[in-house]
Formats: structure tokens, sequence, C-alpha cells
């Protein structure tokens, strides 16, 4: 018998909850609150990846525009970036469920198997252990798929090129998929340079101008421009969502962090 592998929650407890139903009053919360209208199924999100106090209000902007329409998702592909780990090229968990305290989530091997022998993916542990970009976007996926089974997909990035990730999105997508990118904006620039900076990267994601995002203007660059390469194939449309700051949220201004929640339809 093969021993089943799972890899279990790195910051419940520190980025968000730890209890189930703290987490769960959390994340209604954050839904409540966000204000949406849109009216076609969404093909991708852009949602940010901080401690929920920071960045939560902003990450439900994008997850309440696929509630109505959460049934016609089977797979939910995760890419984010590696944080901990020097990862040359895209790297999964060998795990068969990733784990929340809202419970366990299967990991797609069904789609995964169509891009494991491109030679930049590889499989690492190390890459996943301690990486919140993935699993802070888990429980707000549970939270909406309560109702219906789903597959997730997770997968940290490091060093490659948007068209590489291009490459894997084509093989992957099919009609019954979720993209999700998570992705933090500027770090720890003052309030106002910030904001100049996140509303610049803001523009080149919604005119899908991968190569106008500059290193220090997300840390999920690479990721996004991958996405914006395949949105521009497909011809999808970018709407912003939400787009504010850990200055806005938590009150300090002097070393902030941008959040944005994007839709793409």
């Amino acid at each position: 018998m093969n021993q089943t592998i799972i890899r279990p929650s790195a910051v419940a407890g520190y980025f968000y909850p730890a209890s189930r139903e703290m987490l769960t009053k959390n994340i209604e919360k954050y839904l409540n609150q966000a204000v949406v209208n849109i009216k076609e199924k969404p093909k991708a999100l852009i949602c940010p990846h901080a401690g929920y106090i920071y960045s939560g209000p902003i990450a439900a902007y994008g997850y309440k525009t696929i509630i109505p329409f959460y049934q016609d998702y089977q797979h939910i592909i995760l890419l984010g970036p590696s944080h901990f780990e020097y990862v040359p090229g895209i790297a999964y968990h060998p795990a068969d469920f990733f784990e929340t305290p809202l419970g366990k989530i299967p990991v797609d091997k069904e789609i995964l198997n169509k891009i494991i022998h491109l030679p930049y993916i590889y499989e690492s542990v190390d890459a996943h252990k301690k990486e919140h970009s993935l699993e802070v976007q888990l429980p707000f996926l549970q939270y909406i798929f309560k109702e219906q089974p789903f597959k997730v997909l997770p997968l940290a990035v490091g060093k490659i090129s948007p068209e590489q990730i291009l490459e894997v999105l084509r093989i992957i997508y099919n009609n019954q998929s979720l993209i999700i990118i998570s992705s933090d904006l500027s770090h720890y620039y003052d309030y106002k340079t910030a904001k100049a900076l996140d509303e610049k990267t803001a523009i080149a994601i919604e005119e899908l101008n991968p190569y106008q995002i500059q290193y220090e203007q997300a840390c999920g660059r690479l990721p996004i421009q991958g996405l914006l390469l395949f949105a521009k194939e497909k011809n999808w449309k970018c709407i912003r969502l939400d787009l504010r700051n850990s200055g806005d949220t938590s009150g300090d201004k002097s070393r902030v962090v941008g959040y944005g929640a994007w839709c793409f339809v």
C-alpha cells in the first residue's frame, strides 16, 4: 500500500487563524465586505498572499467573483512565488493532499502528469514546506467550494521565463479550470511611493502588458507575466477589483506592502 502524503499547514495561527471556527468567521467577514459586479465567469484571478489582517479583505474581492460560478470549476491551478527556497523552474509537492484547518484538499495529479515531462518542472518538498503564497489561498477556496469537491495543483515558481509559464498554462488549462496567481505588489516603500508604483503595475496588468512589470513591482511577477501572455492569447479582459496597501489596512504608512485583486473574463 502506498502511504498517503499530506502537506500540513505551515502558517495557520500565523498568517491566518488556526481555529476552524475563527478562520471561517474571518473569511465570511471579508467576503461580505467585498462588493463586486462581475457577470461573466472568471477564468483567472490575481490575489495577494500576506497575513489575512493585511490582505484578506483584498483577496476576498477576487474570490467573491467566483462564488456564482463555483460549480463550473473542477481544476484549480495555483501559482505563487517561492519565498524561502531557490527554485530553478517550477516545483510541485509530492503530496496527495494539502491541509488547512478547514480540511484536506486533493492534489490534481491528473493535470500534474500532463506537465511532469517538461524539463523545468520538478518535485520539491522543501520549496513548499514553509511557503505561504500558495497556502493562504486555500482556505478561501475551501470555504467557497464547501458543497463541491475540487482539486488543486499548487506550483511554486522560481527562476523561469514568462514564456515557460505560458507553455504550462497552454497544456493544463481547460474550460473547467480556474487559474489563481498569488502575488503581492511593491514592498516596503513609503505610502505615497507605493501607491504610485502599484498604480503603474495595475495598469500594466490591465493592459496585458507583462514586460512593463519590473522585479520590484510584484513578488509574483513571473507568474503574473505568464498569465498575461496567456490572457492575451485567449483574448481575455482584465478587470481591477481592488488596489490597496498595508497602510490602508493596518494604518502604518511608513513602510507598506501593496495588494491588488484582479479577475480575467
